[in-house]
């Protein structure tokens, strides 16, 4: 388990990372959303103990990661945006130096290796030297090394970042197959790659917490208007006729479509999108005027994160327009 409790660290007076709080429990998998210079970096590095807090506690499995800093990193594996490799060392040699940098027993490294090397998919160029490595390949060694000694907790900053299509498949299979055993962490700006792999997402604008929940329930939580869109073997007169019939619209747009049809968007205000849609479907239908196309819009996590970050960056230029012009009233 990872508690994190009012976490700050500035940088003179650049503050990166102000007053996180958060608890991640075992056996899941988390991802860090931020935009570029949100602190999600910084964040990972405090939490793996390779950067000093200005403020704060970070515990490991009850341990602290400042006082108790051995304990601490013992039970955590961790992968920086640049894998940390020596390209003039072959996969097998390299994380067999890390083994022992991580205290392995030597009569346990060579399995211990090998099984890394398996589960990783990098058995096959074991003994190659790693600066001819294939960009996927050197980032699958990078995620063995975060394995080595087995830590209960891996951290991973952009593991897919540079790959391509293929390769950033592969990595989400492998980091899906770890969660099955370990509790991760990671970061990405791909909305979609946190979406589809992890628990719970945690979204940091400016330093802060913005929001931290499962997918969907950040998606039903910062859902507004429903909106339905639909093509309709009918008139505009017609199709306002019956939707006046249905409660709980705010909005009906109508526009001509080929051979006598209408595209129309209906807006609503209810968070119960499926009863609206149902409603509206039910309606055309006992009109007897049928509906060719039905679709409805979805907040989807990329929504929320615009939302929450956009929002931040609006209440940032308020403060600061509003210490502006304090600033020249003083003046004045």
């Amino acid at each position: 388990m990872i508690e994190v409790q009012h976490l700050t660290k500035a940088y003179g007076n650049q503050i990166a990372v102000e007053d996180l709080s958060f608890t991640i429990p075992n056996g899941q998998i988390y991802g860090l959303l931020g935009p570029n210079g949100a602190g999600k970096s910084t964040t990972m590095n405090i939490l793996t103990g390779c950067l000093a807090a200005t403020e704060g506690e970070v515990h490991i499995d009850g341990y602290d990661i400042f006082e108790d800093a051995e304990k601490a990193k013992s039970r955590i594996g961790y992968l920086p945006e640049q894998p940390p490799l020596y390209l003039d060392c072959t996969p097998r040699e390299y994380l067999t130096f890390v083994a022992r940098a991580k205290k392995v027993p030597e009569r346990e490294i060579s399995m211990h290796i090998l099984d890394i090397m398996e589960k990783t998919g990098v058995e096959d160029v074991a003994d190659r030297l790693m600066k001819n490595l294939s960009k996927g390949y050197k980032q699958r060694v990078g995620i063995a090394q975060a394995l080595v000694g087995d830590p209960e907790i891996i951290i991973l900053d952009e593991p897919t970042s540079g790959l391509d299509p293929q390769q950033i498949i592969e990595i989400r299979d492998l980091i899906r197959d770890l969660g099955t055993d370990h509790t991760i962490i990671l970061s990405s700006h791909i909305l979609s790659e946190v979406e589809n792999l992890c628990d719970n997402v945690m979204i940091i604008s400016r330093g802060r917490l913005m929001a931290c929940d499962s997918p969907a329930n950040l998606a039903e939580m910062f859902r507004g208007t429903t909106t339905i869109r639909l093509i309709v073997d009918g008139d505009g007169e017609t199709v306002q006729k019956i939707l006046e019939g249905v409660d709980g619209l705010t909005g009906i747009e109508t526009a001509p479509e080929k051979e006598g049809r209408t595209a129309v968007r209906i807006d609503s205000d209810s968070r119960d999108s499926d009863e609206i849609s149902k409603n509206v479907f039910f309606a055309f239908s006992q009109a007897g005027t049928p509906v060719l196309q039905m679709t409805m819009d979805h907040v989807d996590l990329e929504d929320v994160f615009v939302e929450l970050t956009d929002q931040e960056s609006l209440d940032e230029t308020k403060t600061s327009n509003s210490n502006s012009e304090t600033e020249e009233e003083e003046l004045s």
